[in-house]
């Protein structure tokens, strides 16, 4: 597949086990989805450049190694609030963006209802973070909505997704890497994913 990647490390198996329980409450399953973005964390910022800094060590002057994109996070409202925290957890220094959108009950289309970027978002490398990759619609829609405003470094950041959700996106934006942490089977009538986790955003904040 172009540019996805699958983060199978053991610890983010055995979480997302826990999460796709549905006996799995709220706090726990907060608590839960916010370690995972901290453990995929590292995986999305794996290729990220870094520029030679002199600092004092207790001993001497030395060469030393730093971050040198600016980052930000973008999560879709409102299920990608759960994983901003686990993200900030790495990169404090990040600021956050917000997209909200909803499907227009006549075309299905998602509908941009709420953009607020930081100032520099053109500057900045941007992860773009929603729980569920199912139908690509929404994930397609804020990748849109991010290169309106100017943004050009996206990164695509989810906890499940579907092989339709990705192409999908890869139909229309093929130059944003997909980082997920499993490839589920398909998606229902419905359009949740199957097995998946049930609606994310309900389950992060105890609503129906």
């Amino acid at each position: 597949m172009p540019d996805v990647h699958i983060v199978s490390h053991p610890l983010i198996q055995h979480k997302l086990t826990l999460i796709r329980d549905k006996n799995t409450g709220p706090k726990e399953f907060r608590e839960l989805v916010d370690e995972i973005a901290v453990l995929m964390c590292y995986e999305v910022t794996r290729d990220v450049a870094l520029e030679d800094v002199t600092i004092e060590t207790p001993i001497c002057t030395t060469q030393a190694k730093m971050l040198a994109p600016k980052f930000g996070i973008i999560p879709i409202l409102r299920a990608g609030l759960g994983m901003v925290e686990g993200m900030l957890k790495l990169i404090p220094t990040a600021k956050v963006g917000h997209i909200g959108l909803y499907r227009s009950p006549e075309t299905l289309q998602p509908v941009a209802y709420y953009c607020k970027l930081p100032p520099d978002a053109q500057e900045r490398d941007l992860i773009i973070v929603d729980p569920m990759l199912a139908t690509g619609g929404s994930a397609s829609a804020a990748i849109a909505t991010l290169k309106e405003h100017g943004c050009k470094r996206i990164k695509l950041m989810c906890l499940i997704g579907v092989q339709q959700g990705i192409d999908t996106v890869h139909a229309q934006h093929p130059d944003v890497p997909i980082y997920l942490a499993a490839l589920d089977e398909k998606l229902n009538e419905h359009a949740y994913i199957v097995p998946g986790l049930g609606d994310a955003g309900d389950r992060l904040f105890g609503t129906k």
